[in-house]
């Protein structure tokens, strides 16, 4: 079908002009996520590389109620949203560890939780692919985010 449209022809042995016998074999983005999440998961979730990512760092509200908390976290997020980063911000009232297991499962590569150590002015960096924790001064969690 594909020959005709194209008029791609050859000549036969009796000179003829026949049309080619053509395939096409498209990769699309669903089979493409596929790929990507069974070469990078873990028993968690996806882990997403930064190439694939949607959002590059998930801002993770302790607790979405607290005025300071919020305020924090719409602070960093608009200021990585303005360095150019993918930012999510989960401000949902959902319980702490709930949040937690949806960072797992979707498995952006960074979160930043905002949490009880706001008041002492840290936060805590986690890396999905170790889920390591490092505790960062939160004054510099956003330029520390753009390092990498």
């Amino acid at each position: 079908r594909y020959s005709e449209a194209l008029q791609a022809t050859f000549l036969d042995r009796n000179g003829k002009a026949q049309p080619f016998v053509m395939g096409t074999y498209g990769i699309g983005v669903s089979r493409l996520v596929a790929v990507v999440v069974e070469q990078h998961h873990d028993e968690r979730g996806c882990i997403w590389t930064e190439e694939t990512t949607p959002f590059e760092v998930m801002i993770i509200l302790s607790n979405a109620k607290d005025d300071t908390q919020r305020e924090y976290g719409e602070t960093l997020y608009a200021q990585l949203r303005e360095k150019g980063k993918r930012v999510l911000l989960d401000d949902r009232n959902e319980r702490f560890g709930f949040k937690m297991s949806d960072f797992e499962l979707f498995g952006f590569p960074r979160a930043v939780i905002v949490g009880k150590g706001l008041k002492e002015g840290k936060v805590e960096l986690v890396d999905r692919g170790t889920l390591q924790k490092e505790e960062v001064s939160a004054d510099a969690v956003a330029s520390r985010l753009m390092e990498s």
